[in-house]
């Protein structure tokens, strides 16, 4: 009986140092893996992740699924030899109305970075043009979609950034319920979507919020003097409620929420026809036009310049700040001030007609900058006149481009 019981011994070692043996060289394979991985992520090869198991898109493809295999000897190595490690050195960023006007200056900026975009847009307001110039990018991704519906996506998130919504006055009252649903339950989307994918998520809040200011240089702890009942409210109120939507999901929900409150802001990509101050004036002036003032045009705006927004949005996605964050530039100018600026800058000859000032249209915007100064070290570089000046080319070129498309061939 001793002889017998010895074999079994013998065995149960052999297969313990079996085992042993199997889990080392995994973790070995494991570790050549992610040198693979590594190595074609810098070559900038398309990578595909699903699940726990990744596939890349090249000839040795039986190689590569060998060194990602999951399992050895019915064991599974996944969960009891090491978690999973992401290895991606970008970032994989979704921008909600990416094919808009500041949706696709940041996206240009964010891959030119080198991270990998996914551009979602209804394209209500945006414009296939802002990003015609990434279509083929091998970090850019097109969904066509409405946030006001949920959103899935498969495959990993870092960061979201909520930049829908029609803007413009013109724009948001014409469909003024949508654009009470895109703030909101475009916002509760896309907090769905960052709780689920652990991603930080940044709201583009607006002055707006602060209605017309009773005080001058608008500071994040005024509360605002906001009419929910006129033809601004749809968007006002909305955006008001999206604020406190990504409080509570930031306060309760453990979702990493960034709150920026953007103002005034002119550059390239914006709709010749949006409807805006900035636009108008430039797109009146260019075709020698009377300039449209509104009221006695001493109401006042400050003038940010889209790439020093830009820089504003990425610093506080960075940053560790909850609260909500004024974006802007603190120059204020009269409506007349800058009407006089753009026909002197485009050499015109065209003069002003007055009209009547819209309904809770704000006397006067001056944001105060101070937390943004502090807190992101983010204060604004482009001058109107710079900025004025490279805008003013930039629609001056589209303006031609699109006369010229619309000649009759032959001509």
């Amino acid at each position: 009986m001793a002889k017998s019981g010895k074999p079994h011994h013998i065995q149960y070692e052999a297969e313990a140092a079996c085992t042993n043996l199997l889990i080392l060289l995994k973790i070995l394979l494991d570790y050549g893996r992610l040198l693979i991985r590594r190595s074609y992520r810098q070559l900038n090869w398309q990578v595909q992740t699903v699940g726990n198991i990744t596939h890349f898109h090249f000839a040795f493809m039986p190689i590569v699924a060998f060194f990602s295999d999951t399992s050895w000897g019915g064991v599974d190595l996944r969960t009891s030899i090491m978690p999973r490690v992401v290895t991606r050195n970008h970032k994989v960023i979704l921008i909600a109305g990416g094919a808009g006007f500041v949706g696709s200056n940041l996206c240009r900026r964010l891959i030119d970075e080198g991270h990998e975009i996914i551009c979602v847009d209804n394209f209500q307001t945006g414009n296939r043009c802002n990003i015609a110039p990434f279509l083929q990018h091998p970090h850019f991704r097109l969904i066509q979609h409405d946030i006001c519906e949920p959103l899935d996506i498969s495959g990993p998130v870092d960061e979201i950034y909520n930049m829908a919504c029609a803007a413009s006055p013109d724009r948001y009252q014409e469909g003024p319920v949508h654009t009470c649903k895109t703030c909101f339950l475009g916002a509760l989307n896309l907090l769905e979507l960052a709780r689920r994918k652990k991603a930080r998520i940044l709201q583009s809040s607006t002055s707006e919020v602060y209605g017309d200011p009773e005080i001058s240089l608008q500071d994040e702890n005024y509360r605002g003097c906001v009419n929910t009942c006129g033809p601004r409210a749809c968007y006002d109120e909305g955006k008001r409620v999206a604020e406190t939507l990504f409080w509570e999901y930031g306060a309760h929900n453990g979702v990493e929420t960034r709150i920026a409150r953007i103002f005034n802001t002119y550059g390239p990509n914006m709709d010749p026809e949006d409807g805006r101050v900035v636009s108008n004036f430039i797109v009146q002036a260019l075709k020698g036009e009377d300039l449209t003032v509104y009221g006695t045009g001493l109401q006042t705006r400050s003038f940010c310049y889209v790439s020093d927004l830009v820089d504003g949005l990425i610093r506080l996605m960075a940053s560790d700040e909850k609260m909500p964050v004024n974006l802007g530039n603190p120059g204020e100018f009269t409506m007349l001030e800058l009407a006089e600026k753009v026909v002197k800058m485009v050499r015109s000859r065209a003069g002003v007609t007055f009209r009547p000032l819209p309904q809770d249209d704000p006397r006067q915007r001056k944001p105060n900058i101070t937390r943004a100064k502090t807190i992101l070290g983010w204060s604004p570089k482009v001058n109107l006149d710079e900025g004025l000046a490279s805008t003013i080319e930039w629609y001056r070129e589209r303006l031609a481009a699109d006369q010229e498309a619309e000649a009759p061939a032959g001509q």
